[in-house]
């Protein structure tokens, strides 16, 4: 088992607010929230790790330059999405089941055990709890994706996206051959996650949900980073 971050992106709804830093440098309590993450990944067994870096690359490998962890480098961050960093990673898939995350969601531990046991791929993973204040909803069924987007309806919405994904390690050789055919094709403006969706109606796209109750956010807003701080804050008190 392998795992791979993205933490190229500007992040720029929020960077004026922390100070122009990658949003998962933020601090959250006693240590930065992607070393969190290493952390929490390392916990469970997870010693392969790779950081896709880009916007204030320095900032985010001076941080980690103790850890034991790959780095690869999108030069074209401001030009490009996330589909363009997996593309400079690309090496990194192959040989292991891989995770993929985007590096700027905190999860509590829990949410990683549920990952960790789902045994069907490709699976992208989602919060069926926060369907009318999710920010990219999924429209799923039986456990089967058909529908994503920020625009989704209420009614066609069965849940939000939390920014994880499993491959096993048999699909990567076709995950690999169309991320290599959509940049070929110049999408180089798509997120990662449109690896994954542009095999709808191919084959099987798999949503697992995580419990209701279980925390995780994304640092895309300032009220975001709040809810992580104070989840953070109470575990820290418990």
């Amino acid at each position: 088992m392998k795992a791979l971050l993205m933490a190229a992106g500007l992040g720029s709804r929020i960077s004026g607010q922390i100070d122009g830093i990658p949003k998962c440098t933020v601090d959250i309590g006693n240590k930065a929230l992607i070393e969190n993450t290493i952390a929490e990944l390392k916990r469970k067994g997870i010693d392969e790790i790779a950081i896709v870096v880009g916007y204030r690359a320095q900032v985010i490998t001076s941080l980690l330059g103790r850890e034991n962890i790959r780095f690869f480098h999108n030069p074209f961050y401001d030009r490009t999405n996330s589909i363009a960093s997996l593309w400079f990673a690309r090496e990194f898939l192959t040989g292991s089941d891989c995770l993929l995350f985007n590096a700027d969601v905190y999860f509590e531990e829990k949410v990683l055990d549920v990952v960790l046991q789902e045994t069907r791929s490709p699976v992208m993973f989602a919060d069926p709890s926060r369907r009318a204040e999710g920010d990219y909803k999924f429209g799923f069924a039986h456990g089967l994706l058909h529908k994503h987007g920020k625009e989704l309806s209420l009614e066609e919405t069965t849940g939000e996206y939390i920014g994880i994904a499993r491959l096993h390690e048999g699909f990567l050789p076709i995950f690999q051959e169309r991320l290599q055919r959509l940049i070929h094709e110049r999408q180089h403006d798509l997120w990662w996650e449109n690896v994954l969706y542009s095999f709808l109606g191919e084959r099987d796209v798999h949503v697992a949900q995580i419990p209701p109750g279980l925390f995780w956010a994304e640092v895309d807003t300032w009220e975001d980073y709040r809810r992580i701080l104070h989840f953070t804050n109470h575990l820290a008190h418990m």
